[in-house]
């Protein structure tokens, strides 16, 4: 028994709607309701209501709902496919796609600086938090205690600290970093937009700008940030001899005077330089290669994420021997150490004493701990200057 149906349009009829000719009219122009019959399908199987597929078509533009229309939609059930006639094809398309609209969160920034500076900020603790452990792991193998291997230095922390002790000295990492990216970030954007030519100008400087905004990003947050990673350092290899980042700053300035707090600077400074601007250079670089070989503006989350681990790992390669000079002579004296005068001091001593891998003391952990870390801090900034936004108009 073939399927009848509620023909809500009636080309045939000016101004007038029927439900299967059983007697129901309404009148467009009148608004008035001529009572009738109001049941117009009754099959073998029961009875229903339908809107029917081959109704003609309606009028393209300035269609009207029919009355009663939504109640049938939400309320009857169909077998057939269902078309709402009066309504125009885009006006619908609109409204379902508007139905698809998340949640957008968005924070008014005017100061285009202050963006930079708080992004910076959230990235930088964010990435460093998740990679603690891994931090904590490289800082031993570096220096030389609770083990020779990435699972020796592992197995003697969760021994003596538990998992406790994978993120010693995590919360002055935090402190330290967080005001670090932040710095680090705001000069590279600053210095990189300043040095940028715009489309159709010459080059301002002979080289690219990235690598030496990169270069002056780093050496300006390692100069106001160095005194923490020194009382990190400390905290995390002297674990009974100080009672916080507070008593640790009292005690190195008691006893060993100001300057301490900036040993191991120079090979800092000069370890950040070609880290930092080969960082920023490859991250730079690998964004606009994409760009140009997928024909998008925007980068996502996940390929910011990727990008940015893989300008980490070339980077971090280059400059680790400098790195682990660095972390020696941070140390100092303790525990009857040797007192390196240099970092060409230090870089030779730890040649003729451990040989070539010596240098490279902790690159594994280092690596895993770098890359994602450099993933992570450049996939927070990018999305935290897209919620922070200068006007109204940018949400």
């Amino acid at each position: 028994m073939g399927k009848r149906g509620i023909l809500l349009f009636d080309d045939k009829r000016d101004g007038f709607f029927s439900l299967s000719d059983s007697g129901s009219q309404w009148s467009l122009e009148q608004n008035n309701c001529y009572p009738g019959g109001l049941f117009a399908s009754v099959g073998q199987m029961g009875m229903g209501f339908g809107v029917s597929p081959s109704s003609p078509n309606p009028r393209d533009n300035g269609g009207i709902k029919a009355p009663f229309s939504d109640l049938f939609l939400k309320y009857l059930p169909f077998q057939e496919e269902i078309r709402v006639v009066g309504v125009p094809e885009e006006e619908a398309s609109l409204k379902r796609k508007k139905k698809k609209v998340g949640l957008k969160l968005k924070i008014k920034v005017s100061n285009p600086s202050l963006r930079r500076l708080v992004s910076g900020g959230i990235a930088g603790a964010v990435s460093r938090t998740c990679v603690a452990p891994l931090e904590t792991i490289r800082t031993h193998l570096m220096v030389g205690s609770s083990g020779n291997s990435t699972t020796e230095v592992f197995h003697n922390i969760m021994q003596t600290d538990g998992w406790k002790g994978l993120f010693r000295g995590n919360f002055v990492n935090v402190i330290r970093v967080a005001p670090s990216k932040a710095i680090e970030l705001f000069a590279f954007d600053t210095v990189n937009k300043r040095l940028s030519p715009k489309p159709g100008e010459e080059p301002k400087i002979p080289i690219p700008a990235s690598l030496v905004a990169g270069a002056c990003a780093g050496v300006s947050s390692t100069l106001v940030t160095y005194p923490l990673e020194l009382v990190k350092t400390r905290l995390t290899i002297e674990k009974n001899m100080y009672d916080g980042i507070v008593d640790a700053f009292v005690k190195i300035l008691q006893r060993e005077g100001p300057a301490e707090l900036y040993r191991g600077l120079a090979p800092s400074v000069i370890g950040v330089i070609p880290y930092a601007a080969t960082n920023y250079f490859a991250y730079d670089t690998l964004r606009k290669v994409y760009r140009k070989v997928f024909k998008e503006e925007k980068i996502g989350n996940i390929e910011t994420l990727l990008i940015g681990s893989l300008a980490g790992a070339i980077s971090s390669s280059a400059t680790f021997p400098l790195e682990v000079a660095r972390k020696q002579m941070q140390v100092g004296a303790l525990n009857g150490r040797q007192v390196y005068k240099n970092v060409l001091h230090a870089l030779a001593s730890i040649l003729e004493q451990e040989g070539i891998q010596g240098l490279y003391k902790g690159l594994g952990p280092s690596c895993l701990k770098l890359v994602p870390a450099a993933g992570i801090s450049f996939m927070c900034y990018e999305a935290c200057k897209r919620i922070l936004v200068e006007t109204d108009e940018d949400a």
